[in-house]
């Protein structure tokens, strides 16, 4: 009995192995997606500053805007907040 439950712990312990590599995996597949998409808007903004100054800027100061709206809004963290000499 005590062999069979060594198996099943040597068992669990490869499919624990596995969900470690798999997730690895994934962290990896979204870094290349994320790395593709910034590299597509990048193409496409050039390519609209090209074609349409007037409007990549425009697009470009709401961009701005909404950045600077989350940095403003967004709570501080904790780890900032015993810093604060307020």
């Amino acid at each position: 009995m005590e062999r069979l439950l060594q198996y099943l712990d040597d068992l669990d312990d490869l499919f624990g192995a596995v969900g470690l590599v798999a997730e690895k995996l994934r962290n990896l597949v979204w870094l290349v997606a994320l790395m593709i998409l910034a590299a597509i808007a990048g193409v496409a903004g050039i390519a609209l500053a090209l074609a349409e100054p007037p409007l990549a800027m425009a697009l470009a100061i709401l961009m701005f805007v909404f950045l600077l709206y989350r940095v403003v809004t967004q709570p501080v963290a904790a780890e900032t907040a015993q810093y604060d000499t307020a």
